[in-house]
């Protein structure tokens, strides 16, 4: 089963103006998530990953009675702001809560686990 593991990262933390300039510590942190992507590539689980451009570089299609309208970030006042996400395809959600549990104790930063609709999807 695919699972969507979506990382948060505090938004006082994300400056806009320095968010092309990641920290010792980001890096640090980047490198062992890297490792650790390594591991889940061997062993057949890891589908994918992706950082996420900070959220004032961002937009939001909505509809409206004249026709959809894009409007640019950032959107509202926000506690923490979608990081990155990837995506893995484990054998049970046991084993998805186990990764994304490896995964804060490197990034210290929360991550929701949500499954993907799919072939193997069940309710």
């Amino acid at each position: 089963m695919k699972y969507l593991l979506l990382s948060y990262t505090p938004a006082a933390a994300w400056d806009a103006a320095t968010a092309d300039v990641p920290s010792e510590e980001a890096m640090a942190a980047f490198a062992a998530y890297q490792r650790f992507e390594r591991e889940l590539t061997e062993t057949g689980e890891f589908v994918g990953s992706e950082g996420l451009g900070h959220p004032v570089v961002s937009a939001t299609v909505r509809p409206t009675p004249a026709g959809t309208v894009a409007t640019d970030g950032p959107f509202a006042e926000l506690k923490e702001v979608l990081a990155s996400f990837a995506v893995i395809d484990v054998a049970s959600r046991e084993r998805a809560v186990e990764i994304a549990s490896r995964i804060v104790e490197v990034l210290g930063e929360p991550i929701e686990i949500r499954p993907i609709m799919g072939e193997d999807f069940t309710a």
